[in-house]
């Protein structure tokens, strides 16, 4: 099968596509044709030399953390899906690749009217940003501030605590103004003089969640005073010293499950920003590295678009 492989860690150049052995299933693992996969800022910093706990990083190593595709083949003791179901799943590494095999516990059935790419960049942002979002214990007349409302988890979070009857304040750029009120946020503009902004929108902020890093748990303790209800995916050493909360997803099928399904619904969207051909996975790091897009990178790897 074709993969996206890496032999060393490196920069982006450091990524290989070639062909490498298909995976073979186990008892409980499903074997899945992989249709799109999500590419995560995590995926970079194992290319550039991070493992994961619990991960063993073996060269050459196949990235990638989230997928949907078709099941190819079942284990005998799998007993939830069968050849031909369509899934949107979850695994630490190996998801760039035409097959991936996983665990039954790893996947959920993909609705039919959920799109292959947006089910394939859903699991690794969404169950994060659900994650962040029942920590924070966000709750109807909450004013939330998200830093870095834009990207894949600032998105996903931000519609979950809207759709809880929170406020949203978010930050980004400029050009990302639209897309945050087109989500139903109140955009602000980050930078020198945001906690200014920011008051002048709100006198009241209850929650802070940081997705951007850059110290803005600084700004978040001169804006909220429960810190337990301010909470970082990125700056964890800050988030420790200033006894910040540090989000850790919490991924499972049940969460991806009430996922997809808000999604199946129209409550939750998948905001794909650019899909890439497995080709191109080079590019699609540099460009999840660039830290100035909105929503989600996807990889095209099976090339299916019809729902």
């Amino acid at each position: 099968m074709w993969a996206a492989v890496i032999d060393s860690f490196g920069s982006p150049d450091a990524l290989r596509v070639r062909q490498i052995d298909r995976p073979a299933t186990f008892p409980g693992g499903v074997l899945v044709r992989v249709i799109a996969a999500g590419v995560q800022l995590t995926d970079a910093a194992i290319r550039a030399g991070w493992t994961p706990p619990g991960a063993e990083i073996t060269f050459p190593q196949v990235l990638g953390n989230e997928f949907s595709g078709v099941v190819e083949q079942v284990g005998p003791e799998v007993h939830g899906f069968r050849t031909g179901d369509e899934v949107a799943g979850f695994n630490v590494l190996n998801c760039y690749a035409e097959y991936v095999v996983v665990p039954e516990s790893h996947l959920v059935p993909k609705p039919a009217g959920v799109p292959w790419l947006a089910a394939g960049a859903l699991s690794a942002s969404g169950q994060t940003a659900h994650t962040a979002f029942e920590d924070l214990a966000v709750e109807a007349g909450d004013v939330v501030l998200v830093c870095g409302a834009a990207g894949g988890v600032g998105t996903m979070f931000t519609q979950l605590a809207i759709r809880s009857g929170a406020t949203v304040i978010g930050t980004a750029s400029e050009a990302n103004h639209d897309y945050l009120r087109s989500l139903g946020a109140v955009p602000v503009a980050y930078g020198e003089g945001q906690t200014e902004r920011i008051r002048a929108l709100s006198s009241q902020i209850d929650v802070v969640f940081d997705a951007a890093g850059h110290k803005n748990l600084r700004t978040a303790i001169d804006l909220v005073d429960d810190r337990t209800r301010i909470a970082t995916i990125v700056d964890m050493a800050l988030a420790a010293d200033l006894g910040c909360g540090i989000i850790r997803s919490r991924r499972s099928a049940d969460r991806l499950a009430e996922l997809i399904e808000l999604v199946r619904r129209g409550e939750l969207q998948v905001h794909i920003r650019r899909s890439y051909q497995l080709r191109d996975v080079a590019d699609a790091h540099r460009d999840v590295e660039s830290g100035h897009g909105r929503g989600k990178i996807v990889l095209d790897i099976g090339g299916r678009h019809e729902n």
